[in-house]
């Protein structure tokens, strides 16, 4: 069964590529576009409310409550009552979000004035471009949230690859607004804000026919007062915290950056999205794939099957996404420059982008951990521990945040954020085996040691072979990604040769989980 789990979790990671492919073309095309003047700042920070509303509320907290009760109407095996809980869910979400949209579309002022209050003050033009670019934004919650609803019933049924190819919809979407939406726009974020609409919609509509083939699509009713939505509301409230404490360190970071130098929101934004990768290729891939089966086990009381699962999660995340941090550590200025720099971008943004992604690296594989084990929990419908978790993490994120904020500007906001992650992976691990819900499985020592070695031969080969000089950003585009695939390529191969030759493949991580 570990085979079946491997196999949809490269599906999910493949798809989940792709779709970080076209993330990073959209946002070189913004970059050309928008480079990171005031004007790309209030875009990002327009742009990042409601996608942080749909990580916190859609994948976040609604997905981990929603799956585990999903579970446990397909473990009854009543098709009727399954259809109808999936209907009183989508009618009372929808109308829920509807509200919320627009609500939000008229309170614009005062949320641009929350997450940016330095531009109030400070810089009224881009202040007042935010609230407008906030208008069109905003309703992206509601089809997006619907999406999220949707990807979460597909993956209880096992089809991963639709709800992890659908966010590439949403970057072609943007891509094609930039390109032909701004140049009717005096200013060219509100069409790109126009394409954030239409790709909400986009992705809601591809989703709907595999649902029908599924036979699970039902008309929405409002069912605020049944026992399972009330449940789901009960497990939402507190894991609103715990699931997304990282997205809400991220967005105070973006927060306290509106009162540093213009580009520095910019600057986070760039670092973070190329942080993301792995983070989504990984972290979110390996959790999405564990989480329904994790919840089935606990519906079937089967703990040691329950603790095999996330020990195979933690193996396999701990030897793909290491050297992923090692690689944006040492090759930090050589991708930003590569991806993002040219057309308005210029080299002193390229060097400041860097500094802020080596900081975010140094958490990354915090940031993927709390993705694994945080459906440990959540399978067990046990919202409040990750939520107190998730609380610390965030006092500990702004504390730092204040200490490093001026004497490190923006990469102290970073490394705040990453040392957070830290933090809450820690407290999660911890608990999880304080509480027995998980037991390592024999082997760990060697494997630990394989990739310590492993690790440090390629951030030697990286050392050595990616060194550049101050004329390295005026080189042609094709040099510097011939340049820049020799080392992810070469440093790869070296990485899993040498686990090779120690002994260790990803076949090698088997457990019997049923």
């Amino acid at each position: 069964m570990s085979k079946a789990l491997l196999k949809s979790s490269l599906v999910v990671s493949i798809m989940t590529m792709l779709s970080r492919v076209f993330g990073v073309v959209r946002d070189i095309v913004f970059s050309h576009y928008l480079g990171a003047t005031g004007g790309a700042d209030a875009f990002f920070i327009a742009f990042k409310i409601p996608n942080l509303m749909r990580r916190i509320f859609a994948e976040g907290a609604f997905s981990q409550a929603f799956i585990p009760v999903l579970a446990e109407h397909k473990h009854e095996g009543d098709d009727e009552l399954t259809r109808r809980f999936i209907s009183n869910v989508w009618g009372t979400l929808g109308a829920f979000l509807f509200l919320i949209s627009v609500i939000g579309i008229f309170l614009a002022p005062v949320i641009a004035l929350i997450f940016v209050p330095g531009w109030y003050f400070d810089k009224p033009n881009q202040y007042q471009l935010t609230v407008l670019l906030l208008r069109f934004t905003t309703p992206y919650i509601l089809f997006i949230s619907l999406v999220a609803c949707a990807g979460g019933i597909l993956n209880s049924y096992g089809k991963f690859a639709v709800p992890a190819f659908t966010p590439v919809l949403l970057n072609v979407s943007l891509i094609m607004a930039t390109i032909f939406l701004t140049p009717y726009y005096s200013n060219p974020q509100v069409g790109i804000a126009c394409g954030v609409f239409i790709a909400g919609l986009v992705q809601l509509a591809f989703q709907l026919p595999f649902l029908f083939q599924l036979g699970v699509l039902a008309l929405p009713r409002w069912g605020w007062n049944t026992p399972a939505v009330k449940k789901i509301v009960k497990l939402m409230l507190p894991s609103i915290v715990g699931s997304s404490a990282s997205q809400i360190n991220l967005l105070v970071g973006s927060i306290l950056a509106s009162l540093l130098v213009t580009g520095s929101v910019s600057w986070l934004y760039y670092s973070d999205r190329l942080m993301e990768f792995p983070v989504g290729v990984f972290g979110i891939a390996v959790s999405t794939v564990i989480l329904p089966k994790l919840s089935q086990q606990h519906v079937g009381e089967n703990k040691e099957h329950f603790s095999r699962t996330l020990d195979w999660a933690l193996r396999l995340v701990l030897i793909i996404g290491t050297p992923a941090v090692i690689g944006l550590i040492f090759l930090s200025e050589p991708i930003i420059a590569t991806i993002f720099g040219h057309g308005a971008i210029t080299a002193n943004d390229v060097t400041q982008a860097s500094k802020s992604l080596i900081a975010y690296a140094i958490g990354t594989q915090g940031f993927i951990l709390v993705k694994v084990l945080a459906p440990g929990y959540f399978a067990r419908k046990d919202t409040k521990t990750p939520m107190k978790f998730g609380l610390i993490a965030v006092v500990t994120n702004i504390a730092l945040s204040l200490i490093l904020l001026y004497p490190l500007q923006h990469v102290g906001l970073a490394l705040a954020t990453s040392l957070a992650a830290i933090v809450n992976a820690i407290l999660l691990f911890i608990t999880l085996y304080r509480r027995e819900i998980y037991r390592p499985e024999a082997g760990w020592g060697g494997m630990i040691l394989r990739s310590v070695i492993a690790n440090v031969i390629l951030a030697a080969f990286l050392i050595y072979f990616s060194a550049i000089d101050s004329h390295w950003f005026d080189l042609p585009l094709l040099e510097k990604v011939i340049f820049l695939l020799k080392m992810v390529v070469g440093g790869g191969a070296l990485y899993f040769f040498v686990l090779a030759l120690l002994g260790l493949r990803l076949s090698h991580l088997k457990a019997d989980i049923h």
